[in-house]
């Protein structure tokens, strides 16, 4: 379920955009809330999450090989996520 969102998606002291599916894969994994996904451009997706405490920490960790989550929860989120992509 896509949320409709408060403001902006551009404000970026509420909403954290990635277009890197394995980083939200790993943000949904470690707990954080998928909001939306933006559509627009037709040849890639944006994952938009709400920007919560910890959120920039596990981004980081994520893309200096450092975010130790578990493996299955992971590959579901990634599954979950593409059918979200091609679903909607």
């Amino acid at each position: 379920m896509t949320r409709k969102l408060k403001g902006p998606i551009d404000d970026f002291t509420k909403y954290l955009q990635t277009f890197d599916l394995g980083a939200a894969a790993s943000l949904v994994t470690a707990g954080f809330e998928l909001v939306s996904l933006d559509k627009t451009n037709p040849k890639k997706v944006q994952f938009i999450f709400r920007r919560t405490i910890g959120i920039e920490k596990v981004v980081d960790d994520y893309w200096a090989d450092r975010l130790e989550i578990k493996a299955r929860a992971f590959f579901d989120n990634v599954k979950m996520l593409k059918n979200r992509i091609y679903s909607e």
